[in-house]
């Protein structure tokens, strides 16, 4: 599967996973919070961070009542419009040019998710080198068209989708230019459990849409993430908050500083264990062959002795004959005085 290349930086199999930093609402209306949440990323050593471009008008109406307020006793959210919930987390786009431009002076990727096409054509003044199809978008072909139409690298969240809605919306964004496509696995629940992640989908994804895949992650801590990494995932995105405890309508289910530097280093330690279909002594183990067992004169014996339980066994270090060859010993002469700690070998029968 070929790479994909975006700012200089290559996504595919043979790198390091590329990890994304998602601000989200984290910022709290704070530019100066965005703007350390940029730092934080950066200092976590995350290739990239990607926030989110919507008004409350462009995702909703100011209404109430059923489908417009958020009654789920198991929502973070509980209570609010979604007109509410979407003006509290919104990104202004005033900041934006401040947060890329931050990112770009930190060496990290600055990139966002465009909810409506008016935000696409926003993001296009600013010259962003990647977007991000939201699960909840995935099925609105015509923001789906508009972005592929930029003819920049594609990620497309694949939560609550159905094989036959992201079949059509892969073919979609194929026909309006988008060469390059990542799909990811994604459960859009906040926060996600464990159990409903199904990352084994991540393979068969893969090799059913011909793409790379990954992961947009809402569990808490490190072990989806990881498991993802080891199923073939080439990109991860998490949440990221300076502190849970200051909330903020993603906290709860985002990584502290700490634990996003910590994905960095333990993803990349599990995209190295990957390694390649082999089998044998690696490199690291050549010289822990000499701990084996094998065969060795445990009794001084002399020339005609014949060799018995008693003077032979298998023990360590590994420099006699492997212990597969114990039977075919017992009740053969050595052919002259052995030592104790010989290694068995051929040249002492006669």
């Amino acid at each position: 599967m070929d790479d994909i290349i975006v700012a200089g930086t290559s996504i595919g199999p043979g790198h390091p996973p590329f990890i994304i930093a998602e601000m989200s609402g984290n910022h709290n209306q704070s530019l100066d919070k965005a703007l350390a949440i940029v730092d934080a990323a950066a200092d976590a050593g995350v290739q990239a961070l990607k926030i989110q471009t919507y008004t409350a008008d462009t995702m909703t109406l100011d209404l109430q009542g059923e489908g417009f307020s958020i009654s789920d006793d198991q929502s973070l959210w509980k209570g609010k419009t979604l007109y509410q919930l979407y003006k509290e987390a919104a990104t202004p786009w005033e900041w934006h040019k401040a947060i890329f431009d931050c990112c770009r002076a930190r060496g990290i990727i600055g990139f966002s998710t465009p909810f409506d096409e008016t935000a696409v054509e926003f993001l296009e003044t600013l010259d962003v080198p990647l977007y991000k199809i939201a699960s909840f978008e995935n099925t609105d072909l015509p923001l789906v068209r508009r972005v592929a139409a930029t003819g920049k690298p594609l990620l497309i969240s694949t939560g609550m989708a159905e094989v036959s809605e992201l079949d059509e919306t892969v073919r979609t964004a194929r026909a309006a230019g988008a060469k390059d496509i990542i799909l990811l696995k994604c459960t859009s629940s906040y926060p996600a459990p464990p159990d409903n992640s199904h990352l084994r989908t991540i393979p068969h994804m893969r090799d059913l849409f011909d793409v790379q895949v990954g992961l947009s992650d809402h569990t808490l801590g490190l072990g989806v993430a990881l498991a993802a990494v080891a199923l073939g995932a080439t990109v991860i995105e998490k949440h990221l908050t300076l502190d849970r405890a200051e909330g903020g309508v993603d906290s709860a289910f985002s990584l502290e500083p700490g634990e996003m530097r910590q994905l960095v280093t333990e993803s990349r330690r599990a995209w190295q264990a990957l390694g390649e279909i082999r089998y044998g002594a690696a490199d690291a183990e050549k010289e822990s062959r000499q701990f084996r067992r094998s065969l060795y004169v445990v009794r001084d014996m002399k020339a005609g002795d014949l060799f018995t339980t008693d003077n032979l066994r298998a023990i360590r270090p590994g420099f006699g004959l492997p212990p597969k060859f114990m039977d075919m010993l017992l009740g053969k002469k050595v052919r002259r005085d052995v030592k104790r700690g010989t290694p068995a070998s051929w040249d002492l029968l006669t």
